[in-house]
């Protein structure tokens, strides 16, 4: 009993890994000197229950306590609820469009130019020099699921996951880049991103189903990092006092450690990505592997190109830190941030801080496009040597406030409250805000066609927008296009909406490959598997 109660304390992250045993109640001392420096910091209302919960509780509040410094949480809240006032001598920043020298479009650029990128990006692959980074730290809770979003399945006549469907194109770039090259061992290791609620199930998930087919090995699951939620007047909030025994009942222990959580705490954003290579030993794992160049994107996107052979050798002939794709804002009142200069930096400049005049203002060379097109998909490169400079720039990203309604407990009463209004703020980082550090030549920006690569996962069934069914819908409509591409005939059996076809990444990548299907029909909907 007691080696399985061990392990599902080491299951849940309340053993110790070094010793199998379960967390060791801290010492009178050490607790007095960390209740001294949470005093000191105006924050020692986290210990008002301290003295009342079980060994086990203190040991494992003890231990996240130790893991936040409450000045600096102090700090960090404090800069978010007030920045500075702007000075009545700033003037409004200056936003122009990127200039030419950094960007490059699908839509516009020379094919033998877009054919050297994805030739030099092939290469890469096959050196091994190319390494994946999917940020996949929410959950379907949008959707209606309380599962990581990577596992929703958006309806396709496979079922296949979203997990499923990225894993595929790693595999399917893997095998094109060995092809070129006549290599049998081309590896592009994976690098998932999850939070607290999602790693586990991630884990299963992934597991479950053999990894999709690719090496276990380099498929390396790690874990953001969490800032602690705070009041509106800066005070960190608990969120439960549970009380568990853990020798009464087995099955007490799997139900109610999962609430010893003491803090309430919230995933720190995907701005977290940086801190979380370096804590996770990533950047080290890349290192050993000899890594160069890095793709990073968002788990919720059903189209996007992972391992981009085009992306990565546009980025790497640039020889930039950082690039990102973009695709072409729909329409000037489209909500969405864009990605421009501001003051002369690179920059995401959200929707709402852009006037109507700027919005609406044309392309003087183009104009019958916007001045003002390049929407942010999240979708970026990095080059490693960039990653290698984590620690002098992280402590420099700002944190944003974000107001929502938290749980909590009362510190007078005991009792959970739950808010029917905002009561706190999350504090979380976003990814881009470390564009401004670069110089410009170290900054590069793709236009890509949004049809073929952008369609994020966003809202529950049945809204369409940005739901299940624009998903799959666009994933069907692309396998439509490309299939006709390559002389095949795609017709309906009756369903006006069962147009598509759905084309495996394992059997095509980009729309490569599907020769085979030349001079035949195709009754829609249908699913291309694999080539015969």
């Amino acid at each position: 009993m007691t080696a399985i109660v061990n392990n599902v304390l080491d299951k849940l992250k309340l053993s110790s890994r070094d010793e199998g045993m379960p967390l060791k109640e801290p010492t009178t001392e050490e607790v007095g000197e960390l209740r001294e420096k949470f005093e000191k910091a105006g924050q020692d209302q986290v210990f008002a229950f301290y003295d009342e919960i079980e060994r086990t509780e203190k040991a494992r509040l003890y231990e996240q306590l130790c893991s936040i410094d409450p000045n600096h949480i102090n700090e960090i809240t404090d800069k978010a609820l007030h920045p500075p006032m702007p000075s009545t001598n700033d003037q409004e920043p200056t936003l122009e469009p990127l200039p030419e020298s950094a960007t490059a479009s699908i839509l516009d650029s020379k094919l033998e130019d877009i054919d050297k990128w994805y030739s030099s990006g092939l290469d890469l692959i096959a050196d091994n020099k190319v390494a994946v980074v999917l940020m996949a730290g929410g959950q379907g809770t949008r959707l209606g699921s309380s599962a990581p979003k990577g596992c929703f399945n958006i309806g396709l006549p496979s079922e296949k996951s979203l997990f499923q469907i990225q894993a595929e194109r790693i595999w399917k770039v893997q095998q094109l880049a060995g092809k070129k090259h006549a290599k049998k061992n081309v590896e592009v290791p994976w690098y998932v991103m999850t939070s607290g609620p999602t790693r586990e199930p991630t884990e299963k998930f992934f597991e479950d189903h053999d990894y999709f087919g690719l090496q276990k090995d380099n498929v390396v699951i790690f874990e953001q990092g969490v800032l602690p939620c705070v009041s509106n007047d800066g005070k960190i909030l608990l969120e439960t006092k549970s009380k568990v025994d853990i020798v009464r009942s087995l099955v007490r222990v799997v139900q109610n450690l999962l609430m010893i959580k003491q803090l309430a705490v919230a995933p720190d954003g995907n701005g977290g990505i940086y801190q979380a290579l370096l804590t996770s030993n990533v950047r080290t794992d890349m290192r050993k592997r000899k890594i160069e160049h890095i793709h990073a994107y968002c788990v919720d996107n059903c189209l996007v190109k992972v391992a981009d052979p085009v992306f990565i050798g546009f980025s790497a002939s640039k020889d930039v830190d950082i690039a990102t794709k973009v695709v072409r804002k729909r329409n000037a009142n489209e909500s969405v941030g864009l990605i421009l200069l501001k003051d002369g930096k690179p920059d995401v400049v959200e929707y709402s801080e852009i006037g109507k005049s700027t919005a609406e203002a044309k392309d003087p060379k183009q104009p019958e496009v916007l001045k003002f097109r390049a929407a942010n998909i999240v979708n970026h490169y990095y080059s490693f040597r960039f990653l290698e400079t984590i620690e002098h720039w992280a402590h420099r990203l700002p944190h944003h406030v974000a107001r929502k309604k938290i749980p909590y407990v009362d510190t007078e009463s005991g009792e959970t409250v739950k808010p029917e209004k905002t009561n706190g703020i999350k504090l979380e980082q976003f990814v881009f805000d470390v564009f401004p550090m670069l110089e410009l030549q170290k900054f590069a920006c793709m236009e890509v066609i949004r049809e073929d690569e952008f369609s994020p996962l966003k809202n529950a069934k049945g809204t369409g927008e940005d739901d299940p069914d624009t998903s799959k819908r666009d994933i069907l409509d692309q396998g439509k296009r490309w299939i006709q591409s390559a002389g095949a005939t795609v017709v309906s059996e009756g369903d006006a909406n069962a147009t598509g076809v759905e084309v495996s990444p394992l059997t095509s990548y980009g729309g490569e490959g599907l020769d085979f299907l030349k001079g035949h029909t195709i009754k829609a909907p249908a699913v291309i598997e694999r080539a015969q």
